[in-house]
C-alpha cells in the first residue's frame, strides 16, 4: 500500500526538488522530516495553534446574544452574521493547501494566524468607529472565514511534509484536539470575561493570545531564513502545473464521491448549527444559566468522548471486523445517533436534560472522523475540492496513489492518471 510523506512503496513520486529543499535541516542533512524532539515541540505549538483558531472562531457564538442587544440585531440579522463565516471559510481552502505545497505550510499558517488575530483584536474597535454594525460585523466574519479556510489545508501539508509516517497520525489526531480543548477554553473563559468585562474583552482576549502564538513560534521555531518565501516559490504557489488537473466528470459519476459529499454537508451542518448556535439556544431557552455551564461540559465530555472513538474503531478492526464496516458503524453513531440526541435538544424544557442532550450529540459526532486511514495524499487541495479531507473527517474512505492507476486490492473506485509523475503518472484509488 502506499505510504504517507515523501517516500512511496507503491510507487509515488516524492515531492518536488523545491518541496525537498524546504524540509532540509538546518544542520543540512537530506532528511526532511524533523528530529523526534523537534516534532514533539512543533506539536504542542500547532496543538496551541489548532486551540486559539477554535477560540477565534467561537468569539461570535459566544458573544451572540450580547452582541444582538447591544446593536439591536433580530434573529435573522443575527443569523447572518454568524453564517457569514463559514461563506467565507469555503472559499480558501482549495488555493489554501496548494499554496502550502509550494512554499511550505508554516509561512501559510502564521500568516494566516497573524491576520485573523489582528482583525480579531481591532473589531471591537472599529465597531465603536462605523455606525453600519451589521454590514462591518458580516464582512468582518467573513474575511475571518476566508483567513481560517486555509489553516487545516496548511497543516496537513506541513505535516505530510516534515512528520514522518510513523508518528504521522499521532501527531495529527493530538494536533486535532485543539478544536475541542479551543471550544472549551473560550467556552469557559469567554463566558467569564463576557459576564465581568463585556463582550469587548472576549475579541481582545482571544486575539491577544493569537499573536502571542505566531510570536513564540516566529521567534522559537523558525529562522529568519525559514521565514523568508522567495518569489519563485511564490509564483510557483500561484500557478496549478498541468499535471495536477482532475477529471472532474469521470469524479462525479461515480457513486463513493456522493456518497461521502451528502454525508460530508449532513455532518457539517449539524456540527457547525450546535457550534454556532448552543449559547444562543441556552441563553434564550434558560435566562438563568450560566455560560461557563453550557458552553464547556459538552466540549468537555468530547475529549473523552472522541479518545474512546478512536480506541474502539481500533478494537474492532483488531477483533477481525471488516474495516468498512467498522467505518459504517462508526459514521451511523456520529451522523445518525448524534442527531438524534441533536433534535431531542430542542423539544426540552428542563436545562439538566438540555445539557445531556447537547453533550451527547457533540460528544458522539466526534465518532466521525474516526476509523480513517491516512496512507498517502495527492497534494491536499485537490482533496479539498470535494471534501474528503477536511477538519471534520468522515472516515468513509482509503486514499492511496498507484503507479500508472493499477490498483493492488480491489477497491469500489479506481481512476487512474489523475496526478502526473514519472512512471505513467498515478491513479487514484478509493476504497
Amino acid at each position: 500500500m502506499a505510504a504517507g510523506g515523501t517516500a512511496v512503496p507503491c510507487g509515488a513520486q516524492p515531492g518536488s526538488g523545491a518541496s525537498q529543499r524546504r524540509g532540509m535541516r538546518k544542520d543540512g542533512a537530506g532528511d526532511p522530516f524533523w528530529p523526534r524532539p523537534t516534532c514533539r515541540v512543533w506539536m504542542v505549538m500547532l496543538l496551541l495553534g489548532t486551540c486559539l483558531l477554535y477560540c477565534a472562531r467561537v468569539t461570535v457564538p459566544i458573544c451572540a446574544v450580547a452582541l444582538s442587544a447591544h446593536f439591536g440585531w433580530d434573529k435573522k440579522q443575527s443569523g447572518v452574521v454568524l453564517s457569514s463565516f463559514f461563506w467565507g471559510y469555503c472559499l480558501t481552502q482549495i488555493i489554501g493547501g496548494h499554496i502550502s505545497d509550494q512554499i511550505g505550510g508554516e509561512k501559510v499558517l502564521l500568516l494566516s494566524a497573524s491576520a485573523w488575530g489582528f482583525l480579531t483584536v481591532i473589531t471591537p474597535l472599529l465597531t465603536h468607529i462605523s455606525s453600519a454594525h451589521l454590514v462591518f460585523m458580516t464582512c468582518s466574519r467573513f474575511l475571518m472565514g476566508l483567513l481560517q479556510g486555509v489553516y487545516f489545508p496548511s497543516l496537513a501539508s506541513l505535516l505530510s511534509q516534515r512528520v514522518r509516517e510513523s508518528e504521522r497520525a499521532f501527531t495529527y489526531s493530538t494536533v486535532g484536539t485543539g478544536s475541542q480543548f479551543g471550544t472549551l477554553v473560550i467556552g469557559g473563559a469567554g463566558s467569564l470575561l463576557l459576564d465581568w468585562y463585556g463582550w469587548e474583552s472576549v475579541f481582545y482576549f482571544s486575539g491577544l493570545l493569537t499573536l502571542l502564538w505566531v510570536y513564540c513560534t516566529c521567534k522559537y521555531l523558525l529562522t529568519e531564513k525559514e521565514l523568508t518565501i522567495p518569489m519563485e516559490y511564490l509564483t510557483r504557489g500561484l500557478s496549478m502545473s498541468k499535471q495536477s488537473k482532475v477529471p472532474w466528470k469521470q469524479l462525479f459519476t461515480k457513486a463513493p464521491i456522493w456518497a461521502v459529499i451528502i454525508a460530508q454537508l449532513s455532518t457539517s451542518s449539524t456540527f457547525f448549527t450546535l457550534l454556532s448556535w448552543l449559547p444562543t439556544f441556552f441563553k434564550e431557552t434558560f435566562p438563568e444559566s450560566k455560560g461557563w455551564v453550557f458552553n464547556v461540559v459538552p466540549w468537555l465530555v468530547a475529549i473523552p468522548t472522541s479518545l474512546f472513538s478512536g480506541f474502539l474503531s481500533d478494537h474492532l478492526i483488531n477483533q477481525g471486523y471488516k474495516t468498512i464496516t467498522v467505518r459504517k458503524f462508526m459514521q451511523v453513531i456520529g451522523s445518525g445517533v448524534s442527531s438524534v440526541f441533536a433534535l431531542c435538544l430542542g423539544q426540552t424544557s428542563s436545562f439538566c436534560k438540555a445539557i445531556v442532550f447537547a453533550s451527547a450529540s457533540v460528544g458522539l459526532q466526534t465518532f466521525n472522523h474516526r476509523c480513517w486511514k491516512y496512507r498517502w495524499s495527492p497534494p491536499r487541495s485537490h482533496l479539498r475540492v470535494l471534501g474528503w479531507l477536511p477538519d471534520r473527517n468522515d472516515g468513509l474512505l482509503d486514499f492511496c496513489l498507484q503507479p500508472g492507476g493499477r490498483c493492488q486490492q480491489h477497491r469500489a473506485l479506481c481512476i487512474p492518471g489523475v496526478w502526473g509523475g514519472p512512471a505513467g503518472g498515478h491513479g487514484l484509488c478509493l476504497h
